[in-house]
């Protein structure tokens, strides 16, 4: 049986009468994900897009471009590929013309194909470059804040990431784990590009059975480290970790067992630091005290964990989530902060973490080759959006807004083209989302489920999956690339997006820049050789094209060279000599305080980590989202292993015992979650392993409207991003700030409305009133 990649995993489908049965994880694979087996009857299922698709009203020549406000109400109808085809090609040239390439948004976020040649975004990038380009996205939802910060104070994200310590280091030197947002396995099923041999979860477990490592948990949720029992768990107040973080920091100087001498040859604003977290520029001292009435923590714990810090080999990890909120920003740069003042930096062991238990290919110890990548031509366009401020751009053409120093304008889009994402997953409070969503002229969509995206566009073009295309499945800092051969032929009437866009640029008379006169086989011949320079400079032997595809896969880790196999530090070259190994920042060295930050004088991200008090709330539930455990995103929700998860159909959310039993709430009731952004259905789960004041809910659910004709409906899925705030973490980032939801949540006492998220829309015939 031939390989595919997803991004859960590496698995042998299994074909019967053409038919996929199920998904055989690999075999080398210790902690292979379920996630798979969601994909046999669901990529066949009714809710497959099988044809190309438009909006009824969208046919009318005479009302096309007023009617956004129809997008989720009326009918689709089916057409044949060419007529679709020839009209997304008008609409392209039409708003080019009209209104010129600063008029088109492709931000197109979304993970997609784990395959580096039929990535949706990557195609649809390269496309409308060659179309003379359009207005993008940058940073991602998962790491808004991190990703403009880092920079600033230490290196950017991906150099980070893919070069931290190695879980082998990990194992032979530290004696304690500090996971500030837990260490979550259900994140490390994951990887872009796909997880192609799951080894955290199989890490995790040898550290706490060898006994040297003692791992402590600071959650509101205990099960975020589910790996290890016996973590010790602190059960901090969400949104508090900084604070908690600087309390730390308080013992720290204040008891001499910070190492001073580390963050003067090795850092730059140690004083400014030091001044704030003693009380001396701002009046109020960090202390342990201090952080107690903010986080719940109590001091003695907090002044204990911090003398256990100083006298341990200590590894301060940070994960993704904790950046996702107001002021998200600080977490992070708190964590590099706090870990220069252990001066643990570049010991094995030691140092901080910035994602432990967000992905499964952090801490691999791999390297950084990603395999073959598809280049994306040179977009002729400027103007940008940070990702998490579509609404905004949709909703406030002409409008200012600050990011990263600088001072921008949100363009005026008439049209979007998305291929491989679903906005009305990734993105928060999404009435007001609907509300953007109906202003362009214009949306096309390649999809190959009628997600809420489909359902909310003019026109649908039905993509292939993963199954149905040869590609090559490859990903920085994972074991194996893999030859993905298609399992099955294409559902339908489906191609995918390369053929798609193959035909578009026939239409539009750019054909030979786009394809470069290659056909698909022949695309992944030339990226497979074009990478392998890149091997060879990481001490990595690439096979022949034909010998790789013949053998299925590759095992990067077993070809590098000794050198190129030596256990990942993060940063030991750079504590082994500051100025022959400088870091990529203004001082070369790690950035306490950052006089360029500072310069841009952002009063919500000054120059140094900094406490921000809450901004009060009248809502007395702290909301979060997290990555379920059940499937990638919203990807296969409509799967069988999604599925088995709900209660009642609904996405489970889980309750404080205390704080159901207060509102008449049982274990297995569904509930209404609400404040003042939008309500929608949960089932509840009780445990007494979340902290007072929290519930805790999986993001991804397909969003499920009661009546989508009234504004602000009740959805009846479990979808929490209809109550998530759609605001910036500050103006350096402007990152998405999803945990930072406030709610309430009651006992639902009226009838269940059914589940409609996974049936396909109406469809009806060309009428006479359409036009073509």
């Amino acid at each position: 049986m031939s390989l595919t990649s997803t991004h859960w995993g590496v698995y042998r489908p299994l074909v019967e009468n053409g038919r996929l049965a199920g998904m055989q994880p690999a075999e080398w694979d210790a902690a292979p994900s379920a996630i798979g087996q969601s994909m046999a009857g669901a990529v066949d299922s009714p809710t497959r897009v099988r044809r190309p698709a438009i909006r009824r009203g969208f046919l009318n020549q005479a009302t096309r471009h007023g009617s956004g406000r129809q997008r989720g109400l009326e009918p689709f109808v089916d057409v044949p590929w060419d007529e679709a085809l020839d009209l997304v090609a008008e609409e392209l040239h039409r708003v080019k013309q009209t209104h010129g390439n600063r008029a088109i948004f492709g931000g197109s976020y979304g993970w997609s194909s784990a395959g580096r040649f039929h990535h949706a975004q990557s195609q649809l990038h390269r496309f409308l470059n060659a179309f003379g380009g359009y207005v993008y996205s940058k940073d991602s939802y998962s790491l808004g804040a991190g990703r403009v910060l880092m920079p600033h104070i230490v290196d950017g994200m991906d150099a980070l990431l893919q070069n931290h310590t190695s879980w082998e280091a990990l194992e032979q030197h530290c004696e304690l784990f500090v996971a500030f947002g837990g260490l979550p396995l259900r994140n490390t099923q994951v990887s872009p590009g796909g997880a192609s041999d799951h080894g955290v979860e199989p890490a995790v477990r040898r550290m706490a059975a060898a006994g040297r490592t003692t791992f402590v948990n600071i959650s509101p949720m205990r099960g975020d480290l589910d790996a290890v029992p016996a973590a010790e768990w602190l059960p901090v107040r969400p949104g508090t970790d900084t604070a908690l973080m600087l309390g730390l920091a308080f013992v720290l100087i204040d008891e001499r067992l910070h190492d001073e001498a580390f963050c003067r040859s090795h850092a730059v604003g140690f004083d400014q630091v030091r001044d704030y977290i003693a009380g001396k520029s701002d009046g109020v001292p960090k202390t342990p005290d201090w952080a107690a009435e903010r986080t719940g923590i109590a001091a003695g714990t907090i002044a204990a964990l911090a003398r256990r810090m100083a006298a341990h080999r200590t590894l301060v990890n940070c994960t993704y989530s904790l950046q996702r909120a107001r002021h998200g920003e600080q977490p992070f740069w708190m964590t590099v902060t706090l870990a220069a003042l252990l001066g643990q930096i570049g010991l094995p062991g030691g140092g901080f973490g910035l994602g432990y238990g967000s992905m499964n290919y952090i801490g691999s110890g791999h390297g950084s080759f990603s395999g073959a990548r598809l280049p994306q031509g040179t977009n002729a366009v400027v103007d940008f959006i940070p990702v998490a401020r579509i609404a905004d751009m949709l909703l406030h053409p002409g409008e200012p807004f600050e990011y990263n120093g600088g001072r921008h304008r949100y363009p005026d889009i008439r049209l979007v083209h998305w291929a491989g994402g679903n906005v009305f997953h990734h993105h928060q409070d999404l009435n007001r989302t609907i509300a953007a969503w109906q202003r362009p002229e214009t949306i096309v969509t390649h999809e190959q489920y009628w997600t809420a995206q489909a359902k909310y566009s003019d026109i649908v073009l039905p993509a292939t999956t993963t199954l149905e295309r040869d590609d090559i499945g490859s990903a920085g800092s994972e074991r194996f690339m893999i030859a993905m051969r298609a399992a099955i032929a294409p559902v339908g009437e489906a191609r995918d997006d390369y053929a798609i866009f193959t035909q578009l640029a026939g239409r539009l008379g750019i054909a030979p820049a786009y394809t470069e006169g290659r056909d698909a086989r022949q695309w992944l011949r030339h990226l497979y050789e074009a990478s392998r320079p890149r091997a060879e400079a990481e001490g990595i032997a690439l096979p022949a094209f034909d010998d790789f595809w013949k053998a299925g896969h590759f095992d990067v880790s077993r070809a590098k060279t000794a050198a190129a196999s030596t256990p990942t530090v993060l940063l030991s070259r750079f504590r082994a000599d500051p100025v022959a190994h400088p870091l990529p920042t203004p001082s070369g060295r790690i950035e306490l305080h950052s006089e360029r930050i500072a310069s841009f004088g952002y009063d919500d991200c000054p120059g140094h980590a900094h406490w921000f008090e809450p901004e009060p709330s009248a809502w007395p539930i702290h909301l979060l989202s997290n990555q379920p455990a059940t499937r990638l995103h919203s990807q296969y929700d409509h799967g069988s292993v999604s599925r088995a998860s709900k209660i009642a159909g609904r996405e489970p959310i889980t309750l404080n015992s205390q704080d159901a039993h207060h509102r008449g709430i049982r274990d297995g009731d569904v509930v209404r979650v609400f404040n003042a952004l939008g309500e929608f259905l949960a089932a509840a789960v009780l445990s007494d392993g979340v902290r007072p004041g929290v519930a805790q809910i999986a993001t991804g659910a397909w969003y499920d409207p009661l009546d989508a004709r009234k504004p602000g409906t009740l959805e009846k899925h479990g979808n929490p991003n209809v109550v998530t705030p759609d605001v910036g973490s500050s103006r350096l980032a402007q990152g998405c700030t999803a945990q930072s939801a406030q709610v309430e949540i009651a006992l639902w006492t009226g009838p269940l409305p059914p589940i409609t998220a996974f049936e396909s829309p109406e469809f009806v015939a060309l009428g006479s009133e359409a036009v073509a």
